[in-house]
């Protein structure tokens, strides 16, 4: 008995030693990197197959075992993973049930029209183009928003992303970003403000972020232009124009350009556009509804990223003439 006993013992540490060492040796992969996709559901005996159908020269039986006799098997999450040469079984499983996914990530800039945020989505990495074919009015509908313009409703910022995510998924969750800032800006908006509804204040919003060369500046504009819509002055903004213009804007805004009518057009169409003309970030939205308290009513570019702020269009012509005429 004795004998069979210690028998036991050893095979009993021989084995949990054989596994120690396992659990911390370095898997061998096929290639440098090896994608792992986890479905929702998946059992523990397909996951271990899964792992060597990726490209890990490793047991299924092993690894299955591993995962059971661990105790964290139900704790693996569903998602898509990159493994790294140098992942042990033991890493392997820390990192499936913290759900540390392969992320990549896009930028949506502000000041950005819609047709720039869907170039940007095509070169984004790994990301599937789910709205590629999809004409804007499809894609808003998709997307719960039927019949509302796409332009401005998408927050910018930087948006992380697991492998192989919807570009759709993507576009909704800066969908809501926006919804949630848009509606923050406006219970905070000032009392006399001429603006009725948060779309209105979405669309001054863009504007000021098209305008805004120096971030100081920025609610300076937005009260110019709250001025002129309490007056019934036309805006008189070329971003406007320039969005109106579509594709056949060459980079050279003409005389014949401000006096050819779009929607958009805010030289020949009094108050503001039918729909935002680009992505306003967070200050911008609140200066469209904080703007500052100003009697100016027009301004000019210095040509160093800030402006030229006049009261009236005698001042104005001067400002003209100095910074953008060089008289």
């Amino acid at each position: 008995m004795r004998r069979i006993f210690f028998t036991i013992v050893v095979l009993t540490a021989l084995f949990g030693g054989a596994a120690g060492w396992w659990l911390n040796q370095d898997l061998d992969l096929n290639t440098d990197t090896v994608d792992l996709s986890i479905e929702p559901g998946t059992s523990v005996r397909a996951l271990a197959q899964s792992v060597s159908d990726a490209g890990v020269r490793v047991s299924p039986a092993l690894l299955y075992w591993w995962f059971r006799l661990s105790g964290q098997a139900r704790q693996i999450k569903a998602g898509s993973y990159e493994l790294e040469p140098g992942i042990s079984p033991r890493s392997l499983l820390r990192k499936l049930v913290r759900g540390e996914e392969a992320l990549r990530a896009v930028t949506l800039v502000e000041g950005w029209n819609f047709k720039q945020v869907r170039a940007a989505l095509l070169k984004a990495e790994q990301l599937t183009p789910e709205s590629k074919n999809l004409p804007d009015y499809l894609l808003m509908k998709v997307l719960g928003k039927p019949g509302v313009a796409p332009e401005g409703r998408f927050f910018p910022d930087t948006y992380t992303y697991a492998k192989g995510s919807s570009d759709l998924a993507l576009l909704k969750r800066a969908m809501r970003a926006m919804d949630k800032q848009l509606a923050a800006a406006w219970k905070q908006r000032q009392p006399d403000t001429p603006l009725t509804t948060p779309e209105q204040a979405l669309a001054l919003a863009s504007i000021v972020e098209k305008e805004t060369g120096r971030a100081s500046d920025r609610s300076l504009i937005a009260g110019v232009f709250v001025n002129r819509l309490r007056m019934g002055m036309l805006l008189q903004t070329d971003p406007t124009v320039i969005f109106g213009m579509g594709d056949a804007f060459d980079g050279n805004l003409r005389r014949r350009d401000l006096q050819k009518d779009t929607p958009w057009n805010t030289y020949t169409r009094a108050g503001l556009p039918p729909t935002p003309i680009a992505m306003p970030g967070k200050p911008a939205l609140l200066a469209a509804v904080q703007p500052a308290s100003t009697k100016a009513l027009y301004f000019v570019a210095r040509g160093d990223g800030s402006s030229e702020f006049s009261a009236s269009l005698e001042a104005h012509n001067r400002a003209v003439n100095k910074y953008q005429r060089g008289k």
